[in-house]
């Protein structure tokens, strides 16, 4: 294994997925029925969640120890 910093390495496609899975999840506006609302999906892109607020969204995140990120 080189651990020279500046060579750069190698992620198998897996971890890679998997990467950020239960430290991130995204926050997107959606249509749900006519109605506006915020998806909160998870680093895979699994759908998780639809909230009314966004804030609520952000919250909810929070709450299960994961950082919100929001993708327009």
């Amino acid at each position: 294994m080189n651990t020279n910093p500046t060579t750069p390495q190698t992620i198998d496609t897996r971890d890679f997925v998997a990467l950020g899975l239960n430290d991130i999840a995204y926050v997107r506006p959606d249509e749900v029925e006519g109605r506006e609302v915020f998806a909160v999906h998870a680093a895979d892109g699994t759908q998780m969640a639809y909230f009314a607020d966004r804030d609520v969204a952000f919250a909810a995140v929070r709450s299960h120890d994961m950082e919100p990120v929001s993708v327009h």
